[in-house]
């Protein structure tokens, strides 16, 4: 076990390196950079650009350096400048990146002249002073650049994770609660009428869109209800603005645990809904093919109870595919719901990541998807460990 933990570690940190170099130069690479980002403000705002201005967006997002020098600066935190052995300072003059490009004649301290297609090069030297982060992996995310400008990215999640956790863990939590009992009794009660209502349901349920799903209980449960003199469900965020009076209710306090929980019932319902149908239609089919399992009909041959052959003999064998779609719910209670964050104006981590995705805030953008990619490498480790403890047959080496 634990030599295979060793490996898995091992080889989970290799992923997690090539997966962050390939997104963050993509990220970089991608359409609507920061960049292009400014220009379109200064067309809105029909004022000029001016070369300073351009300089300075590159160096603040270090658009100057190339890629793996970027990269780098980004992980550890280094290169910070010249690397002083004693009192030699070495690779001071190598050179790290472009601020302008161009054809040009570079001298270089020995008197060497070499023709470059950079006309501003930027040495390992010119870093020197130049504002880093201490690196991610030392937990130093950076700063946001546009939607908490110069603040810490850190402060910024921080502020997010919360409502995206209580939202994620309600909806998470209830879809388990209803999904493993509704797919092991319509696996039980086959070709049912509770088996044929379930499935039919649970198949519209997973057919549709999240999108569809979040739009179609606005319509029914916030807006339609209204209109009907019915107490409404809100959809505008967590919290609301004012006190609000609701039908056959009363007073809704802002801010109170009543309007609190008002607010996420409707979100955490469309969350629910959507992983239940999916979930519950998982546990059937993994619970019709392990109840035709010789094994089951050997336990009720010899005289088992129903209850004892579903829950113990069955069960535990139809959990261990359930458990790989089950870890995925780890990195989902970090990064939130996009589209549901986005619909509902729940100003969780999902909302965030999109946000800072179309405003080109990248620091903000990369440390959401690393935080990420981590937690689902450990919900992968963290499967394979369940794997052991749901079927003892099973054992790592």
């Amino acid at each position: 076990m634990v030599n295979f933990l060793i490996r898995r570690l091992f080889y989970a940190a290799l992923v997690l390196l090539t997966i962050s170099f390939i997104t963050y130069g993509l990220l970089y690479i991608a359409p609507g950079g920061p960049l292009d980002f400014l220009l379109l403000q200064q067309q809105d705002s029909d004022k000029q650009l001016n070369e300073a201005d351009i300089d300075r967006l590159l160096q603040s997002y270090e658009l100057d350096l190339t890629l793996p020098v970027r990269f780098s600066r980004w992980l550890i935190g280094w290169p910070t400048g010249p690397i002083h052995i004693g009192s030699n300072a070495l690779f001071a003059n190598t050179q790290v990146g472009c601020l302008r490009e161009g054809e040009a004649n570079l001298v270089y301290p020995d008197g060497t002249v070499v023709k470059s297609n950079c006309i501003r090069p930027v040495y390992l030297s010119n870093l020197v002073g130049r504002e880093s982060s201490r690196g991610i992996l030392n937990g130093d995310f950076g700063k946001s650049r546009v939607i908490l400008k110069e603040r810490p990215v850190s402060l910024l999640l921080a502020s997010r994770v919360g409502p995206t956790l209580q939202l994620q863990g309600l909806a998470t939590f209830l879809a388990l609660l209803f999904a493993i009992p509704i797919g092991i009794y319509s696996a039980y009660k086959q070709d049912s009428k509770f088996d044929y209502i379930a499935t039919n349901i649970t198949f519209l349920g997973a057919s549709l869109p999240t999108l569809f799903w979040g739009i179609m209980f606005i319509l029914l449960f916030g807006l339609a209800f209204k209109e009907w003199g019915l107490p409404y469900l809100f959809f505008d965020g967590d919290i609301s603005p004012t006190d609000r009076a609701m039908p056959l209710i009363g007073n809704i306090v802002a801010g109170s645990a009543f309007d609190r929980i008002w607010h996420i019932i409707l979100p955490a319902g469309v969350l629910m809904f959507v992983s239940l149908a999916g979930w519950s239609r998982f546990i059937r089919a993994s619970m019709l093919e392990v109840l035709r399992q010789d094994y089951v009909r050997t336990a009720r041959s010899k005289g088992a109870t129903e209850r004892l052959v579903v829950l113990r003999h069955a069960l535990r064998n139809a959990l261990i595919p359930f458990i790989t779609l089950v870890v995925g719910i780890i990195p989902g209670l970090f990064g939130g719901a996009v589209v549901t964050e986005s619909i509902f104006s729940w100003p969780g981590v999902g909302r965030l990541f999109l946000g800072s995705l179309l405003a080109a805030d990248y620091p903000v953008s990369m440390a959401i998807f690393w935080i990420g990619a981590v937690l689902f490498l450990i919900a992968v480790l963290l499967a394979d460990i369940l794997y052991t403890v749901v079927d003892p047959r099973i054992r790592l080496s």
